[in-house]
């Protein structure tokens, strides 16, 4: 990228720079520029081949330079900054590492009278606790963080190369203001150094140190790591940033304060609160911010095989979400069990936490809800990131709509490309306020309305659980009697959950009514075994010969029994045993052993009660004799993935016959299933269904993209393996 690449402060940072620009091509020639103190390290660094040549006269180190990376502490910034003044060329690149931007703003600043155009400075939120050449290793940026922090002036094709050429080093760019930069590198960087140097240096000054050192566990040692880093590096950067490190102090100065308080009192459940909170917050953080490079996963399934056994797969997400949702507003305590720990049900668990609901757990699948009532939410610090979740976004876009105040709801990638328009448009007109993006997707801007929404009337054009549970929920709030009239049924989990929080909703035919006439109280909830999660299985059982499985404890609500009904109709053989009824939902056991399936064309009433498992009834009909046909199901391009044309595109690569239609598909089945690569395109249904398919095909299947197998179904690949799919997944 670089004909001839300059890095100021061969050290760490600079000499990592220096080789993994050289492994990923990134410059034709690095030299490195030094003190005469610093002749010993340049000399490693030469000889142990990180720069092709050392200089300890800046002119000739900077002769014919294209780019350079000043890689020295924050405060030798200005010093360097001086010292290539007389030399600065606009024909190049100039660049830093400093953690602390204000004061590398402020030192060019000083020395040029405003900061040049062509420098361009930069952050990698990288590093380790030695120093020197030696430390130095390529790959130390690679999925790290990068943060660019130009001023106004900044040339943008200056900006441009140095955020090519850190992606080239393998880091992750973002490109935010020098002020806001430090104040969050105080919070997450600078305070936790502050914190393990106090702590070490204040029991180290006790007098059974010896004692303390030697018994100390795995986490004192994690936690005080980074006190081993350079601390003149670290004096500098504190000193630097201490305007904004100083407050942050303070505030946790009363943290703990409040801490002793609690301790003192034997206020144990606040304590619990507390630690509960910042457990589930850290992970938020850790799928929120680390999601986007975190390891690929790869699923390889070798080909036969059949299923046999008996399992109960994970709780339904569709009522884990509602348990969370109607159990928070309820007077009393809620207890879950068979709660679904998945990313998407703990989406909705920690929206409410950070809206002021004391939960407790999951623990095994139990989860205990202190409801704070009907108007008890209060407003969140922060957004409301709610991951890949679709549910959690549309029913809490109504549910916060009516409440006295504002927040956002945003969510990662693919959620942030769904559409949201079809909660929006309708809540507007009960007079709520939701701003969208010009395409009318996440994140979600609302403006809480309490006592000011107004009920309506609302015939759905298509038929969506999520729209409807929507709408009833901003009902609640609403005044009058709000209607949701729908064409054709969809999964009524939020109406019977409503009942059984004893909210009165009434049903007239095809329509919802409900009105602001009421409060929810505490219940025991059982959650069942999702059937979207078991259609996985039924579909593998019914087409892998001598198959035999049973599935316990499964939800069998009749709006979403389209897939067993469907299956039928293509000649599967499932049974249902020990049929129940929980906490107002139907349960049964189901037995399904293999059978022949035929091609059919698919009812348009069961389409909305299958719509969420007709990825893997591509695959049954893949292995169906004859030809299958599905249309009315447009509703399938908007779901995680365009699920019609992501299955026609992978079902093609295994050599079916597979034509995606505008709202459906045509397949001609029952000829052998070959092997070959699909991509998931992040669409967790999408990966286990094609995994389902390895039953049935002749050679290998890989899947690619299958992460997100984790946000409803994290126990499919142990499970599905147990039954005897000879399925591997490799992460990397």
């Amino acid at each position: 990228m670089f004909n001839k690449l300059c890095i100021i402060g061969v050290g760490l940072i600079g000499g990592s720079i220096a080789k993994t620009a050289r492994l990923q091509k990134q410059a034709s020639s690095i030299v490195g520029f030094g003190r005469e103190q610093d002749l010993q390290n340049l000399q490693a660094a030469k000889q142990i081949g990180v720069i092709d040549a050392f200089y300890l006269d800046i002119a000739q180190a900077l002769e014919n330079t294209d780019c350079v990376v000043i890689a020295t502490p924050v405060a030798s910034i200005e010093a360097v900054l001086t010292l290539l003044k007389p030399f600065w060329s606009n024909n190049t690149v100039y660049t830093d590492v400093g953690s602390t931007k204000g004061n590398v703003l402020a030192a060019a600043q000083a020395v040029f009278g405003k900061v040049p155009d062509n420098f361009v400075p930069a952050h990698p939120i990288a590093g380790g606790e030695q120093s020197g050449v030696l430390s130095a290793v390529d790959g130390l940026f690679d999925k790290k963080r990068l943060i660019i922090t130009p001023t106004a002036s900044t040339d943008a094709e200056a900006l441009i190369k140095i955020q090519r050429f850190w992606q080239g080093l393998g880091s992750a760019v973002s490109i935010m203001d020098a002020t806001h930069h430090d104040q969050i590198l105080a919070a997450t960087s600078h305070l936790p150094h502050i914190l393990a140097f106090a702590l070490v240096d204040m029991l180290g000054h006790k007098d059974e140190q010896s004692e303390i050192f030697k018994y100390a566990a795995g986490g004192f040692r994690d936690f005080t790591r980074i006190a081993s880093s350079d601390p003149v590096m670290w004096q500098d950067i504190c000193a630097a940033n201490k305007n904004e490190i100083i407050p942050l102090i303070q505030q946790l100065k009363n943290e703990l304060d409040k801490i002793q308080r609690l301790l003192a009192n034997d206020d144990n459940q606040q304590l619990f609160s507390i630690f509960a909170y910042a457990n589930h917050a850290r992970q938020r953080f850790l799928n929120q911010f680390e999601a986007p490079m975190s390891k690929s996963i790869t699923f390889h399934i070798q080909p036969g095989g059949k299923l046999y056994g008996e399992t109960r797969v994970p709780g339904d997400k569709s009522m884990s979400h509602r348990s969370i949702m109607l159990g928070s507003l309820a007077n009393g305590v809620t207890h879950v069990t068979g709660f679904l720990e998945a990313e998407d049900a703990l989406a909705t668990l920690q929206a409410f936490r950070d809206m002021g609901v004391e939960i407790e757990g999951p623990t095994n699948g139990c989860v205990t809800i202190h409801g704070v009532g009907k108007h008890g939410l209060k407003a969140p610090k922060n957004e409301l990131y709610l991951g890949n979740s679709g549910t959690s976004m549309r029913l809490l876009s109504g549910l916060l709509a009516g409440q006295p105040f504002n927040c956002v709801l945003t969510g990662d990638k693919s959620l942030s490309g769904r559409p949201m328009k079809r909660v929006t448009d309708p809540l507007a007109a009960m007079g709520a306020e939701i701003k969208t993006t010009e395409k009318g997707t996440a994140p979600l801007h609302i403006t809480g309305k309490a006592g000011q929404l107004q009920a309506i009337d609302y015939t759905m054009p298509i038929a969506s659980a999520q729209v409807k549970s929507c709408l009833l929920l901003a009902g609640m709030y609403a005044q009058g009697e709000t209607r949701v009239t729908e064409p054709a049924p969809t999964r009524d989990h939020t109406e019977r959950m409503l009942a059984g929080f004893s909210y009165p909703v009434k049903r007239e035919g095809s329509t919802a009514i409900i009105s602001a006439e009421g409060s929810l109280k505490a219940m025991n909830i059982d959650v069942p075994s999702d059937i979207s999660s078991a259609a996985f299985f039924l579909v593998g059982a019914s087409i892998a010969p001598g198959s035999d499985v049973t599935l316990k404890h499964v939800g069998i609500n009749p709006t979403r029994t389209g897939v067993i009904d469907i299956l039928r109709l293509m000649g599967a053989n499932i049974e249902v045993l020990n049929p129940r009824e929980v906490g107002g939902e139907p349960v049964a056991d189901l037995h399904v052993v293999y059978s022949p399936l035929k091609g059919i064309d698919i009812p348009e009433d069961l389409v909305p009660l299958a719509i969420d498992e007709f990825p893997v009834l591509f695959v049954a009909a893949a292995c169906a004799e004859g030809q299958t046909r599905l249309s009315g199901a447009e509703e399938l391009r908007v779901k995680e993935s365009d699920r019609i044309q992501v299955m026609a595109d992978g079902l093609l690569v295994l050599g079916v016959d597979a034509q995606p239609t505008p709202d459906g598909m045509v397949i001609n089945g029952g000829k052998p299933i070959g092997g070959g690569v699909v991509t998931s395109h992040g669409d967790h249904r999408i990966a286990m269904s094609f995994s389902i398919a390895g039953l049935r095909a002749n050679a290998p299947i890989t899947v690619l993209d299958c992460a997100n197998v984790n946000t409803s179904f994290p126990e499919f690949k142990d499970l599905v393996k147990h039954l005897g799919l000879d399925l591997v997944c490799e992460e990397k």
